[in-house]
């Protein structure tokens, strides 16, 4: 079976993408992907989308790992809060081994981050077998660099530090999916989520290829919408810049210009689950 921190990061990984429509002005200032100027990255936030995303989770590939079957639900809703985005995201996963035996995880979470990429406010309950296995929650506050502090009320007291370069999860989104569109095929960058009573993970992030919009695409919401497949690895931190042959696990994604997902492969490395969109409905928000 996959490890607390690979069931609970199914989360904010797999749907990195869903920030939102109106807001004010562009929020230019944070760090920012190298090629990617300040004027794009506002327009990259303006772009994106806030919806509804429910996807179908099933097993990609079981490998070695003993897992017969995976079957599963995710819905992932972003409001448009004007200077931030409001997140929420539900999962139920169960995965069944050769014997027969099930072991089901249920997770909610909850997030509200500054579009100027300063702060995270998140919370994350995950239940297995219907007991609670873990919970998670605090704020980060980042500095214009990237570099800041987390302080957790749930582990209480708990501190950690961010390094500089550190990103939110829009942020990342907004990023990867602007240097897609610059022709980039590489992006790099710690990240943090708020998933785990850890710090910042270094990030990874491959662009095989940026394609023209679909002639006619499976949800009114991608229609004109350029896209590209993405795999990020997420590694320890420290783990890529020392020569980690390995990454914890990666997440492979399908995103839209404006940030929606109608694709994802979750690789554990024992094995794998696959994403497909059921659903993907816009929102009303903004200012």
């Amino acid at each position: 079976m996959p490890s607390s921190r690979r069931l609970s990061l199914l989360a904010a990984f797999c749907c990195l993408a869903l920030p939102a429509l109106a807001q004010p002005q562009p929020v230019t200032t944070g760090p920012r992907a190298p090629g990617v100027s300040a004027e794009a990255l506002g327009a990259g936030i303006a772009r994106m989308a806030a919806h509804r995303g429910a996807y179908r989770l099933d097993l990609g590939e079981g490998r070695n790992s003993g897992i017969s079957a995976v079957r599963g639900a995710m819905v992932f809703d972003v409001a448009d809060a004007c200077e931030g985005w409001a997140t929420r995201q539900r999962m139920t996963m169960t995965v069944v081994d050769r014997d027969g035996q099930e072991i089901e995880t249920v997770s909610d979470y909850a997030t509200y981050e500054a579009k100027d990429n300063s702060s995270l406010r998140f919370s994350l309950t995950q239940s297995t077998q219907g007991a609670v296995s873990q919970r998670v929650s605090g704020e980060a506050q980042l500095r214009p660099d990237g570099s800041g502090t987390v302080r957790f009320t749930e582990p209480a007291g708990q501190e950690e530090t961010l390094p500089a370069g550190t990103l939110l999860p829009m942020r990342h989104t907004v990023l990867a999916v602007e240097a897609a569109r610059a022709g980039q095929r590489l992006f790099a960058a710690p990240l943090f989520d708020g998933t785990t009573n850890e710090g910042a993970q270094d990030t990874t992030t491959i662009i095989p290829s940026w394609v023209a919009a679909p002639g006619q695409p499976r949800f009114p919401l991608l229609a004109g919408q350029a896209s590209g497949h993405m795999r990020i690895a997420f590694f320890e931190r420290g783990g890529a810049a020392g020569g980690a042959s390995q990454p914890e696990y990666e997440v492979g994604l399908r995103y839209y210009e404006n940030g929606v997902a109608d694709e994802i492969v979750m690789d554990f490395g024992e094995f794998s689950v696959t994403g497909q969109a059921l659903e993907l409905t816009p929102l009303p928000g903004g200012c």
